[in-house]
């Protein structure tokens, strides 16, 4: 966690300048994940980064908890937040080991780029089925390089030791898919946009 959080800090500006690297593939997302939306809802995305992606969402629902790991990626979220005039979503500098979520409170739990870069993707995907309420949704994306860069456990370790990657765990999708349904989760929506990368909207179902 120190690691990953000292990397995520470092990278923070840079990484707010950088443009979206699929536009139009990220501009489906965002629309996909508001078929499920609703005025009422409470909804949490943990690993927001600089907060692009709640702000969108911002509209569309009546309140957002956006949390991420790197204090340097709050404080740029926090201040696009004010420059867009959004006042419907908390930003807050929180792992998910430390998450304080009641059971079954949330409408929706959005987790983008952010279950392949944590040790424990399963103890994840758990608590998050925690926090839905029953029939709540759950939004991932997620990077799955054990599909066709396994290669990657081996540079990957290396590259977090030099202080050039974070953390990055390698699965393919069948095993992601697989840690969702074990959970208790139904999966809805499944998309591949490009090789590497999944989409998914998961309901809870049990």
């Amino acid at each position: 966690m120190t690691r990953s959080k000292k990397f995520w800090d470092r990278i923070a500006k840079r990484y707010a300048k950088k443009p979206v690297g699929n536009e139009a593939a990220y501009r489906r997302k965002l629309s996909t994940t508001r078929e499920y939306f609703r005025q009422d809802m409470e909804l949490l995305e943990i690993g927001c980064g600089t907060g692009s992606t709640a702000i969108a969402h911002a509209p569309y629902v009546r309140h957002i908890r956006a949390t991420d790991i790197s204090d340097r990626m709050i404080d740029i979220a926090k201040d696009k937040a004010r420059s867009a005039g959004v006042d419907n979503v908390t930003f807050e500098v929180c792992g998910i080991e430390d998450l304080d979520v009641p059971s079954e409170s949330v409408d929706a739990v959005l987790a983008l780029s952010l279950l392949h870069l944590l040790e424990d993707r399963d103890a994840a995907i758990a608590r998050i089925h925690g926090m839905l309420k029953a029939g709540g949704i759950f939004v991932s994306n997620t990077v799955c390089l054990g599909d066709n860069m396994r290669w990657f456990r081996f540079v990957g370790p290396i590259g977090q030791w030099l202080g050039v990657f974070p953390l990055v765990r390698v699965f393919g999708r069948h095993e992601l898919e697989e840690s969702l349904t074990s959970a208790g989760f139904a999966i809805e929506h499944a998309w591949q946009p490009d090789k590497a990368v999944v989409f998914i909207i998961a309901r809870r179902s049990r």
